[in-house]
């Protein structure tokens, strides 16, 4: 017969079960600023700034010194490497910046996808190697969650059980790895919106995908309550030609949570795809209002989603800041409405709050 060996003490999980809470505390959700230094060059390049270290640096100085009211929206805020060791522009470092509204620091800790041999352009994610050496710095860094992210597509042949079966193994020997290091483990498995594939299509593989995860993570003897899910919607594939509205979306995608996640998870923070500013939020929105049982919270954590307005206001001149930080506020405001079911369309949404934010093959 089987034996459990324990992994964490009633204090490590404790301790766990408290981070994850908070970070998903009544309408607050994430914001994901872990963009690497390539992505975030491509978010620069849409307004006509420079990729520099000291551009990305502003620009998220912007986001975290904006008013404490945030924390009102905003739990966690997930940073990328280079991010964490930046300061403000008073020499202050961008963690304590942070911690000091209330909001949790967490790490982006894969390191990027890489070719899965036999199978159709595949990927698996690296970043396993080093892994305990990276978080145990982390957390003395300041560092409470991190963020692991695996990427499948729906194609005509995929996702293979082998891609599904090799990403949800590398996402539960991460998860374990941060628990044992006191981080709160971001389980991210994205199935793209890459394709010409319907809702239901999309429903049926990302159930695949889940049930495989949670499996892997029970294998693992990762502590759920300790953990979040970070996964993308049940929506059609980008190009389907079919239009689905936000009611449809909720409808699949919490009917995939109910038959695939445990309700000992915390909350689920979606991803936001490459939708705009405002699909985000009225897709969430409409989950928090549907009538199906949610034993989980149901909130966001989200980049492009969360940033979009923010960028288009600043245009890289520090006189725009304050404009900036006011597109920021208000997104992330609407989004912690959302997280209630609360969230009611009042007038036209601006331009860039409508504006697709889609990438194909989308990597950060």
């Amino acid at each position: 017969m089987t034996h459990q060996f324990p992994a964490l003490s009633p204090e490590q999980k404790k301790a766990l079960s408290d981070i994850a809470q908070q970070i998903v505390a009544s309408g607050k959700g994430i914001l994901a600023a872990d963009e690497s230094v390539g992505t975030m060059g491509n978010r620069l390049q849409r307004i006509n700034v420079e990729n520099t270290e000291e551009n990305r640096r502003a620009f998220r100085e912007i986001l975290f010194s904006s008013d404490a009211s945030i924390n009102q929206s905003i739990g966690g805020v997930i940073l990328f490497h280079e991010t964490l060791y930046q300061k403000d522009s008073s020499g202050k470092p961008f963690p304590a910046l942070i911690k000091e509204k209330g909001i949790v620091v967490g790490i982006k800790l894969d390191k990027g996808t890489a070719p899965l041999a036999g199978t159709n352009g595949e990927t698996t994610i690296q970043g396993l190697d080093g892994l305990a050496e990276r978080c145990a710095q982390y957390k003395k860094d300041g560092v409470d969650f991190g963020k692991w992210r695996a990427v499948l597509k729906i194609t005509s042949t995929t996702p293979s059980q082998l891609a599904i079966q090799e990403n949800a193994n590398a996402l539960a020997r991460y998860a374990s790895i941060c628990q044992q290091h006191g981080l709160v483990p971001i389980v991210e498995p994205e199935v793209l919106p890459d394709g010409d594939h319907d809702l239901q299509r999309c429903q049926y593989v990302t159930e695949k995908v889940l049930a495989a995860v949670y499996k892997a993570l029970n294998d693992h003897h990762v502590y759920l309550e300790g953990t979040l899910l970070k996964p993308n919607m049940v929506t059609a594939g980008h190009s389907c030609p079919k239009k689905y509205t936000p009611q449809d979306v909720a409808i699949a995608t919490v009917t995939t949570l109910l038959r695939t996640v445990p309700a000992a998870v915390p909350g689920i923070c979606f991803l936001s795809g490459g939708q705009s500013e405002e699909e985000a939020s009225l897709n969430l929105n409409a989950m928090n209002q549907s009538p199906l049982p949610k034993p989980w919270k149901l909130t966001f954590s989200y980049g492009r989603a969360l940033q979009a307005s923010a960028l288009a206001a600043w245009v890289g001149k520090s006189e725009n800041k304050k404009a900036a930080q006011e597109a920021f506020r208000k997104r992330a405001q609407i989004n912690s409405l959302a997280c209630r079911g609360q969230y009611v369309v009042s007038g036209k949404a601006d331009t860039a709050a409508t504006q697709s934010l889609f990438t194909a093959s989308y990597t950060y």
